[in-house]
This record gives C-alpha cells, sequence and structure tokens, in this order.
C-alpha cells in the first residue's frame, strides 16, 4: 500500500509541475486570480476536487 502511495504521490507532482513548466507566466496569473477567492469558495473547490478524484477511483476499482 505505502508503494502505491509513493507512486501516486511522484505522479501527482508531475502533473502538478507541467504548468508552470510550460506556461510558468499563465501560471503566475493563475495564482493571483486564486489569491482573490474567498476561503469558503476555495474549501468548496477543494471539496469537489476530493469528491470527484473518490469518484473516479471507485469507478476505476
Amino acid at each position: 500500500m505505502w508503494h502505491e502511495l509513493a507512486i501516486a504521490f511522484c505522479l501527482m507532482l508531475v502533473i502538478e509541475g507541467i504548468i508552470p513548466f510550460v506556461s510558468p507566466g499563465r501560471w503566475r496569473k493563475m495564482l493571483l486570480v486564486l489569491d482573490q477567492i474567498d476561503d469558503n469558495t476555495m474549501r468548496i473547490i477543494g471539496l469537489g476536487s476530493m469528491l470527484t478524484g473518490t469518484i473516479l477511483l471507485l469507478m476505476i476499482n
């Protein structure tokens, strides 16, 4: 189980690094936009992301 979690973490780092590598200017603008979003909206986005990931994992398995 730890091996799979390590693989998932490494893949997450690779995927998260694609945008700043390919388009650092656009990534910086995106961060500035994220700075303007209030905490409740950010929590809702985070919850939606977690639920989507969980549902996709359940569908795959």
